[in-house]
């Protein structure tokens, strides 16, 4: 029998583990705050749409989160207090986010968490905390491809510089 080969939920959770889980868990609960308050500026019925279901996402990553710390004896992080429902038309038009504003807000925040998602699996010891972020992973690539498609549909899509024309190779 090796190191760590029973039963995962048996096991331990390493240092590094305990902290990633949550930090993770504290960092769903800020998204949520924040897309909550996106939701409110949000005019596309679209845009409201992906808001919507990142919230139902990030509120399943931060249940399932602090249950595995409680779980293992630690503390989760509070919950933020939900933001509370605001019409478009109360917010000042100089104070509104935009839709393209709040789609690449977004869009950069679900790209941080694959690369989070990632860090999590690759550092893991115990195999259901990989296998957990394993799913945020394949979550999150999939709502990074709704976006990347409505941002595109709706011409909010902000490319790098684009090459245009292949350079020629110089011979030597």
């Amino acid at each position: 029998m090796g190191i760590l080969s029973g039963n995962p939920k048996d096991e331990p959770m390493h240092y590094g583990e305990i902290f990633n889980v949550w930090s993770y868990s504290v960092a769903v609960k800020s998204a949520v705050s924040c897309y909550q308050s996106y939701l409110n500026h949000a005019g596309d019925k679209d845009l409201k749409n992906l808001v919507e279901d990142m919230i139902k996402e990030a509120k399943q990553e931060e249940k399932e989160c602090d249950t595995l710390l409680k779980d293992n004896g630690v503390i989760p992080a509070p919950a933020l207090p939900d933001k509370p429902k605001a019409k478009l038309e109360d917010i000042p038009v100089g104070a509104r986010f935009s839709d393209p504003e709040i789609a690449a807000a977004i869009s950069a925040d679900n790209s941080i968490g694959l690369v989070t998602c990632s860090q999590v699996m690759g550092s893991s010891v115990r195999e259901d905390i990989g296998a957990l972020f394993a799913k945020y992973h394949v979550a999150k690539t999939a709502m990074g491809l709704r976006l990347l498609r409505m941002n595109k549909e709706k011409g909010w899509l902000i490319p790098p510089p684009l090459q245009i024309k292949t350079p020629e190779l110089v011979k030597a």
